[in-house]
């Protein structure tokens, strides 16, 4: 076979048309586009920059009334800092709006709950609260949604006859409604530190019977992989206890809109980073570990449980 030495037209598409041939595939690549394809980790990664711009807002306003002091003008707050406010605020609108087919989940989950052993029957009562709590969260969610865009009319007439004689007016509220909402929330999150507390439990069960029949490295580095997981789910549940409480009784609780934006900006962060290390790949040393370290399964009455 004849080689064809490249012509001038030929060099000058390779140089400037196949210029991403100097980059090599990179695994960070691919893990961002793995983790951000997804629903989970590209609003976690918009919830970060949402709370990111809201923390940035006081204090952009802040130093334009050092700045406007210092040279005795009239205006005291920053264009920058409206900017800003008005991108966190589409941003926060468009996550809402990303969360209609939330419940899909929810129904998926719980139907899988339904035809799946579950550890416990004390842990399967739990979740299935939980399930009905977001049953509640997210229609009332979208409704309030809605309404406040003047999607759904906030007043309407419903005809119920022949149950009724007279036509019934239906009035719908968006701050009740999301008010409301976000109480389901609420309760998901106080069921969360139950859910957590069984967890701890099996995870101490597992780790006893492991040990009991002599620990394999494999074995204990995926039972502090699943430590880890617990005390930064337990965290984050800390922190969204405090929001939950202050947003389902009205945004009364804590007085500073800056402290709700950093709390729900540790959130974002430690929940994108608890994604980010489930969807990792493991390592090509880490499964042969694996490998060589396969036993027969334990007996026991009790197993761990991945939330």
């Amino acid at each position: 076979m004849s080689y064809t030495k490249p012509s001038t037209m030929d060099k000058v598409a390779d140089t400037i048309l196949g210029c991403f041939s100097a980059f090599t595939p990179s695994e960070l690549t691919d893990h961002l586009v793995r983790y951000l394809g997804t629903w989970s980790g590209s609003d976690k990664l918009f919830a970060i920059i949402e709370y990111t711009l809201k923390l940035l807002v006081p204090l952009l306003n802040k130093r334009a009334r050092l700045r406007n002091k210092a040279y005795s003008r009239q205006v005291t707050t920053s264009s920058a800092a409206a900017r800003v406010s008005k991108l966190a605020g589409t941003i926060s609108d468009s996550r809402t709006l990303w969360r209609f087919w939330g419940l899909l989940t929810i129904i998926k989950w719980m139907v899988s709950l339904e035809h799946n052993a579950q550890p416990t029957r004390k842990l399967l009562n739990i979740e299935r609260l939980q399930g009905w709590s977001m049953v509640g969260y997210y229609p009332l969610e979208h409704l309030s949604y809605l309404v406040s865009h003047n999607i759904l009319p906030s007043r309407s007439t419903v005809d119920l006859s022949p149950f009724l004689t007279k036509k019934s007016r239906l009035e719908l509220n968006a701050g009740k409604l999301s008010l409301w909402s976000v109480r389901c929330w609420a309760f998901y999150v106080a069921l969360q530190f139950a859910h957590l507390r069984e967890d701890r439990k099996l995870l101490q069960a597992k780790y006893h019977a492991l040990r009991k029949a002599g620990l394999k490295p494999a074995e204990m580095q995926e039972i502090q992989k699943r430590w880890h997981a617990y005390w930064s789910d337990l965290l984050v549940n800390l922190i969204n206890f405090p929001l939950a409480l202050h947003w389902s009784t009205g945004s009364t609780l804590i007085k500073h809109d800056s402290v709700v934006a950093l709390l729900n900006l540790i959130v974002a962060i430690m929940s994108f980073r608890s994604g980010w290390i489930a969807t990792a790949l493991p390592s090509p040393a880490s499964v042969a570990e694996t490998i060589d370290n396969v036993v027969e399964p334990i007996a026991e009455n009790v197993t761990g449980y991945d939330a």
